[in-house]
C-alpha cells in the first residue's frame, strides 16, 4: 500500500479490524519512510450482482448509484455514512442470498425503503418520492399517513407485548 503522504510503497500494518458484520476490514498503517499513519479499507472488490429492470433488461447492480440514491435523500440532515454502508451491506448480502444474485429494481427499492424508515423518516419519505415517481401532493401525504399508521401499530404491539 502506497503512503498518500510520501508516495512510499513500504508501509507496515499497526491494527486489523474486521467491521460491517465482518465484510469489510479496517487497517491501521504506518510508512516506513516518513512515520505517517493512516487508514485503509478492504472489502470485496466486485460482487456479481444484476437488477432486473422495469423493461426485462438486466443490469450490472451498482453499489454507487444505490449510495448516491441514499445520500441524495439525507441531503442537509444528518447522516451517519458508515450505517448507510452497513445498510448497503445487508442489502448486497440478501440479494446474494435470498435472490441468487438477481433482483427485480423494484425489490431492491423497496429494500432500501425498509431500512430507511428505521434511519430517517424524513429521507425515507424524499426517497420514496423518487422511486415511486410520486406526481403529487397527494402521494406525499399518502406515504406520510403510512409511516404514521406503521408506527401506531407498531407502538400497539410494543405495548401489548409488555
Amino acid at each position: 500500500m502506497r503512503c498518500p503522504f510520501c508516495g512510499n510503497e513500504n508501509t507496515k500494518v499497526v491494527d486489523s479490524r474486521a467491521y460491517f458484520e465482518g465484510n469489510s476490514i479496517k487497517r491501521r498503517r504506518e510508512c516506513e519512510k516518513c512515520g505517517k499513519r493512516f487508514t485503509t479499507h478492504e472489502k470485496v472488490a466486485e460482487l456479481s450482482l444484476k437488477v432486473i429492470k422495469k423493461s426485462g433488461e438486466k443490469q450490472v447492480y451498482s453499489r454507487e448509484k444505490v449510495y448516491n440514491g441514499i445520500i441524495r435523500a439525507f441531503e442537509k440532515r444528518y447522516c451517519n455514512t458508515e450505517k448507510i454502508e452497513e445498510i448497503i451491506d445487508r442489502i448486497e448480502r440478501e440479494i446474494l442470498t435470498e435472490y441468487s444474485g438477481e433482483i427485480k429494481s423494484s425489490i431492491l427499492g423497496d429494500k432500501i425503503l425498509s431500512y430507511l424508515i428505521d434511519l430517517d423518516e424524513i429521507a425515507y419519505v424524499r426517497f420514496a418520492s423518487v422511486y415511486k415517481k410520486f406526481d403529487s401532493l397527494d402521494s406525499f401525504i399518502f406515504e406520510i399517513e403510512k409511516i404514521r399508521n406503521d408506527k401506531k401499530i407498531k407502538n400497539i404491539k410494543s405495548w401489548e407485548s409488555k
